[in-house]
């Protein structure tokens, strides 16, 4: 089992999937229609936005990466889910 992290504006949380699990599986523990109308993920690692003060300045510093279906997701990465209702 691995953790990893959504973060917006109101909430930082926490979750919990199995090792080698996609970015679209660990989009379906939230919610089916993540998993269902996954697009895309936003992904760093928690360290990085920490260090930078949030999403903003880790983009601005190129450390937010998108990645697509195949992705595995890392213990400790932080996730904006891209996805159709």
């Amino acid at each position: 089992m691995i953790t990893y992290f959504t973060s917006g504006e109101k909430e930082t949380r926490a979750w919990t999937v199995r090792d080698g699990a996609t970015a679209p599986e660990a989009a379906g523990v939230i919610h089916t229609d993540f998993e269902k109308g996954f697009i895309a993920a936003e992904v760093v690692p928690w360290q990085d936005l920490f260090a930078q003060g949030g999403w903003t300045s880790a983009r601005s510093h190129g450390l937010v990466r998108t990645e697509g279906k195949n992705y595995i997701i890392k213990d400790g990465d932080t996730i904006i889910y891209r996805f159709n209702n």
